[in-house]
C-alpha cells in the first residue's frame, strides 16, 4: 500500500520478512574449534592437529593464544573447511582435550555446535556484505525500478558500502541536488512533529545533531561527523552497509555498540515513500536515540542476548527489537511518547500511533517476542516501556532464558566479547567490578 504526501500520510520502511529474518544467512561454513590439550608436554598439539590430517579436514586457520579459564595455560583456536570427516576428527578430539567450544555458521543441536559469532569487533567485516540485494537489483515495484540513473546511484552507494573495511574513514559522499531536495521533504515534514510526539531523550538529542553534526532541511550529515558525535556520547559507532542484512548479523553489530547504516536515499518520485530504510529512516529515525546513554546500553543488551543464541531465539530477539527500536512507544509524564525509529521517520504513523486507533501493551519481552506484525501498513499493537531502563532490565531477565552454556559480556577496551566460562574467568569480573565499587563508595563520601 502507498499513500501519497497529498494524504496526509507515510508508510514506514518495512524490512523482507521470512523466517523472522530481516533478509537472508550469510553462506559461510566454516567451523571455528576452541579447546586445550589435556597436558601441556610437548608434542600435544600435534597429537591433536593430526587427527585433522587423519580425517581429511582442511584447516584455514590455527591461532594459539592464551587460555581464557586458566591465564597460566593456552587454548588453541582452529578454522575447519567444509569436510565429510569433520564430525569424526571432533569426535576423536573431544578425547584428547580439557575442554572443546564448537562455534559453526549452522546450527545444529544433534552435534553441539554454536552459532558463529564475532568475538571482536573488526570479525563484523565477515558478515557485513552478506545482504539480500546488491546496488541496481531493485524489486519490480519499486518506485526507482525503471529509472536508470538511480538504479546507477544505488550500485554506487553499494560499492563503497561493500569495500569497506573496519577502522577506516567512513565514506565521504557528495549528494546531488535532488537527493538533497528529497531528504528536505522528509526532514521539514518530521521536526515540526518531534516536540509533541517524540520522547523527551529524542528531543534532548537532536539539536546537538543540528549543531555538531550538520542536520539541516538543506544538507544531509555524512556519517563520518555522526559516528564521531555518537562515539562520544555513548562509544556507538556508525558503519555504512549495502542493504539489509540477516537478524544474526545485524543484532550481532549492536553487541559491539555498532549500527549498520545505509547511505542511499529513497527515489524522489515518492519522497515520502520507502519500501527498505534509507538514509533518511537512519539518520533521523535511528541516530539521535544511539546518543543517549540508556537507550545505548539497552540496545547493546539485544545485541549480547543474540551471540551464539539458536535460531527460534534469535528471532524472538528480532522480534522484540522491532516493537522497541523500531516501532517502540515509552510513558513519560503520563502521555505516550515514540522512541521507535520506524515512527520518528514517519510523519504518518508517528502521529498515528499516539492516536486511539492501535492497541497499546506494556513491553514483557517474553509476550512481545511471539507477537505477529505486518510489514506494509501501520501496526496494530504497539508495546509500551516504562522507561528504556525497565526494557534494559527486562531484556537481561529475558536473555537468561535463552539456552547458551556460556555468559557473554563486553570489553569496551578491547572492543571485545568475553565468554565467561569458568569461575576463574568470573572472579576476575567480580575483582575489577570491586575496584568500581570502591571508588564510587569513596567518590560518595568525598560529597
Amino acid at each position: 500500500m502507498v499513500v501519497n504526501e497529498n494524504a496526509k500520510a507515510e508508510i514506514t520502511p518495512k524490512r523482507k520478512q521470512g523466517d523472522g529474518q530481516y533478509i537472508k544467512e550469510g553462506s559461510d561454513e566454516s567451523t571455528w574449534l576452541i579447546f586445550a590439550p589435556k597436558a601441556d608436554a610437548v608434542g600435544s598439539l600435534e597429537t591433536c592437529l593430526n587427527l585433522f590430517t587423519k580425517h581429511g579436514v582442511y584447516l584455514r586457520h590455527i591461532e594459539s593464544r592464551a587460555s581464557t579459564r586458566d591465564l597460566s595455560k593456552y587454548e588453541f583456536v582452529v578454522e575447519c573447511a567444509p569436510s565429510k570427516g569433520l564430525h569424526e576428527a571432533i569426535e576423536n578430539l573431544k578425547l584428547n582435550v580439557t575442554y572443546l567450544n564448537i562455534i559453526s555458521r549452522d546450527f545444529n543441536e544433534e552435534s553441539g555446535t554454536l552459532p558463529w559469532f564475532p568475538r571482536k569487533i573488526k570479525e563484523l567485516d565477515r558478515f557485513a556484505n552478506q545482504i539480500l540485494s546488491y546496488g541496481s537489483e531493485l524489486d519490480s515495484d519499486h518506485p526507482g525500478f525503471t529509472d536508470s540513473v538511480y538504479r546507477a546511484r544505488r550500485k554506487y552507494f553499494a560499492d563503497i558500502a561493500f569495500n569497506y573495511k573496519h577502522d577506516q574513514p567512513l565514506p565521504h559522499v557528495d549528494y546531488t541536488d535532488e537527493e538533497i531536495k528529497t531528504w528536505g521533504v522528509v526532514y521539514k515534514q518530521l521536526v515540526d512533529l518531534y516536540p509533541k510526539y517524540a520522547c523527551r531523550e529524542f528531543n534532548h538529542v537532536f539539536p546537538l545533531l543540528i549543531e555538531n553534526c550538520g542536520y539541516r532541511e538543506d544538507n544531509i550529515p555524512q556519517l563520518q561527523d555522526i559516528s564521531n558525535f555518537l562515539k562520544d556520547s555513548t562509544g556507538f559507532i556508525l558503519r555504512p552497509v549495502a542493504g539489509l542484512l540477516s537478524s544474526r548479523d545485524f543484532l550481532a553489530g549492536l553487541a559491539f555498540r555498532v549500527f549498520h547504516s545505509t547511505q542511499y536515499i529513497r527515489h524522489h518520485s515518492l519522497p515520502l515513500y520507502t519500501p527498505e530504510p534509507d538514509v533518511c529512516h537512519e539518520l533521523l529515525g535511528h541516530v539521535p536515540l544511539f546518543a543517549d546513554p540508556e537507550f545505548a546500553d539497552f540496545s547493546q543488551q539485544i545485541g549480547l542476548a543474540s551471540l551464539g543464541a539458536p535460531d527460534e531465539y534469535v528471532q524472538k530477539l528480532a522480534t522484540c527489537y522491532w516493537f522497541t527500536v523500531e516501532f517502540g512507544l515509552c510513558r513519560q509524564d503520563g502521555q505516550i511518547k515514540a522512541f521507535g525509529a520506524g515512527l520518528l521517520s514517519s510523519f504518518g504513523e508517528l502521529e498515528y500511533c499516539v492516536s486511539d486507533k492501535p492497541e497499546l501493551r506494556p513491553f514483557e519481552p517474553e509476550k512481545t517476542a511471539v507477537q505477529s506484525y505486518p510489514i506494509t501498513e501501520y501496526q496494530p499493537v504497539y508495546y509500551v516501556a516504562e522507561s528504556f531502563e525497565d526494557a534494559k532490565n527486562k531484556m537481561i531477565e529475558f536473555s537468561q532464558t535463552i539456552p547458551r552454556e556460556f555468559t557473554v559480556r563486553y570489553n569496551p577496551y578491547t572492543q571485545s566479547v568475553e565468554l565467561l566460562t569458568s569461575k576463574s574467568q568470573v572472579e576476575g569480573v567480580v575483582k575489577k567490578l570491586s575496584g568500581d565499587i570502591l571508588l564510587l563508595l569513596e567518590a560518595l563520601r568525598k560529597l
